[in-house]
């Protein structure tokens, strides 16, 4: 079955992470996606490496990991924005579009007639997403800003880490690029808003999403608690500023999450450690006490937890419904049994030859699945395919156009056959 959005087609200018992650979203659910890109360099996150892939005998391409991971599903249009002939291009091709991302400055496209303002009056039904660092207006909007910055500006490494009066206490910088993968699952959302309005027999419309809007968006449950008690979250370390029993604990052999969030779960934790009396220690009666003596709950869990191994915990929990887990690096996780029963590693094959390993996209739909149709894309790998297709260009055409240098074409190389890899 073909994917919800088949037949949708995006013309995707953003680079780096938050739009491309958004766009491939769109992509995986089946829609048509055109990434245009500059011809000399491409997408900037291609550069950014290492590590790269590898080429059947091993060695490093140039196409670097961190672009694989948010590029699936794309074909790649390397045009010169900067020359009217490459700006007629991208208008016709506007003109086929349902929907435009971009993640310029604010302004800059304007330059380009590549704004709203100009590609709405070539195509009114176009839904154009601009995703930015503060916003398409206010005091800030014109600054640029990465993903690191907005963790700090946004509150995110005051929360983030161990706590300040403990070794290893200070701001700390979440492991993943949060912001920038956030902002793109909101800019998401909002396009497939937009699409549902427009199918209500409405026009497009300008959608503006920002990293900043977005970081402070993410941290609602920890801004209500300061908005509901006055007081400034600080950093709590491995433990929940809201639950206990709710975090780290050392066993025989190392350490495991418990994370009992309600009252029955503390209880069938009790009784699983073999203390039934902490259910009527009044201590520890409900969460609110238990969080007013967390530090002797927690003494008294880790005490027994120390008498068995990990493992032997995990399986007793279970039984009793108690969530309890290990903590596992990145290679255990993607070998988990539940990691390969959803398919979590993909495998698509390369025009480079070889196959491009990803993660699979978590939505899962009973009757129009998510689609893996095409590995990452090389710059302009399909240029000449998108401009034929689209535009109906012949081949002088492309020829005086590349000889230009208003478009480039990669070299393409046979990949391997589905499965091998």
């Amino acid at each position: 079955m073909p994917g919800p959005l088949q037949g949708i087609r995006i013309l995707d200018l953003s680079r780096v992470l938050a739009g491309p992650w958004c766009v491939q979203n769109l992509g995986d659910l089946g829609a048509d996606v055109i990434k245009i890109e500059r011809p000399d360099c491409g997408d900037e996150s291609r550069h950014w490496g290492p590590p790269w892939l590898a080429d059947a005998d091993g060695a490093p391409t140039r196409e670097s990991a961190y672009f694989l991971s948010a590029n699936r599903n794309k074909r790649s249009v390397a045009i010169d924005i900067s020359k009217p002939e490459g700006q007629r291009l991208i208008h016709r091709l506007a003109g086929q579009s349902d929907i435009c991302v971009e993640n310029f400055k604010v302004g800059d496209l304007a330059r380009y007639g590549l704004d709203y303002a100009s590609l709405s009056k070539i195509n009114p039904r176009l839904i154009y997403c601009s995703i930015t660092g503060f916003g398409q207006d206010g005091p800030c909007a014109k600054q640029p800003g990465y993903d690191y910055l907005f963790q700090g500006m946004a509150g995110l490494m005051s929360i983030t880490g161990e706590r300040d009066e403990l070794p290893g206490g200070g701001p700390q910088r979440f492991g993943l690029p949060i912001v920038d993968l956030f902002t793109g699952m909101y800019a998401t959302v909002s396009i497939l808003a937009a699409l549902h309005h427009r199918d209500t027999g409405a026009e497009g419309q300008h959608i503006d999403v920002s990293l900043f809007g977005a970081a402070l968006a993410m941290s609602s449950g920890v801004l209500s608690n300061y908005f509901n008690s006055g007081k400034v979250p600080k950093r709590s370390g491995n433990a929940s500023p809201n639950i206990t029993p709710y975090g780290v604990y050392p066993c025989l052999d190392g350490q495991m999450i418990v994370a009992s969030a309600n009252q029955p779960q503390f209880e069938a934790l009790c009784g699983a450690l073999g203390k039934p009396e902490w259910k009527s220690d009044q201590r520890f009666r409900d969460n609110a006490a238990r969080m007013e003596h967390r530090e002797e709950l927690h003494a008294l869990l880790s005490t027994v937890l120390r008498t068995r191994p990990r493992t032997d915990w995990e399986e007793i929990f279970s039984k009793v419904g108690v969530p309890a887990g290990p903590i596992n690096d990145y290679a255990q996780a993607i070998a988990h049994p539940q990691a390969r029963h959803l398919g979590s590693k993909l495998k698509l094959p390369h025009t480079l030859g070889v196959m491009a390993a990803g993660v699979a996209n978590p939505m899962r739909f009973s009757a129009t699945p998510v689609e893996y149709r095409r590995a990452p894309p090389l710059l302009g790998e399909h240029t000449r395919e998108v401009l034929v297709e689209r535009l109906g260009l012949n081949a002088a055409e492309l020829a005086w156009l590349e000889a230009e240098r208003i478009i480039s074409c990669a070299a393409q190389a046979a990949p391997p056959r589905a499965g091998e890899g």
